[in-house]
């Protein structure tokens, strides 16, 4: 890959990633570590990868990176947090009860719903990216939004 190839894909999916990476972690400073660490594997293996797959290898590697990090992460921080419940409140915010409904996946389920959910990114795309096969993408990505609209409840209570 030459260096226009790399800065291309730099332009292309630097925020992309970056954005991927801060819903997983919910850590903006975590989120820009990681998506640079990314780029500069990206750069030390330029001559081994396929530009017509450095989208794909580029969420691989933020994905496994930030699984990683949580890894380490948890090694420091062994208490599990389960998200307040929010029916009681008169006016929740929006997007505080997303995130909390995030907080309830598996970090897999998480990055399928980031994917197809905010990202746009095709079944096949992302079983690519989380190194699955489409049916798993399917399936994890039916409980995983199972899951979300059992915490969330009626909508109408929300908005």
């Amino acid at each position: 890959m030459s260096v226009k190839l790399y800065n291309q894909s730099v332009h292309d999916y630097s925020n992309r990633v970056c954005r991927f990476v801060d819903k997983l972690l919910q850590d903006g400073t975590a989120a820009k570590d990681i998506t640079q660490e990314a780029y500069l594997r990206l750069w030390e293996n330029r001559d081994k990868i396929d530009f017509n797959k450095v989208r794909a290898w580029l969420f691989t590697t933020a994905y496994r990176l930030s699984i990683d990090y949580l890894k380490q992460k948890n090694r420091f921080y062994s208490e599990e947090w389960l998200p307040e419940t929010f029916i009681h409140q008169e006016n929740p915010d929006l997007k505080k009860v997303l995130h909390d409904a995030l907080a309830l996946l598996t970090e897999q389920q998480k990055s399928i719903i980031l994917l197809k959910d905010y990202e746009g990114y095709s079944y096949e795309e992302i079983g690519e990216i989380l190194q699955l096969n489409e049916s798993q993408v399917k399936v994890y990505l039916f409980r995983a939004r199972k899951k979300i609209k059992e915490y969330i409840g009626d909508l109408r209570l929300v908005l």
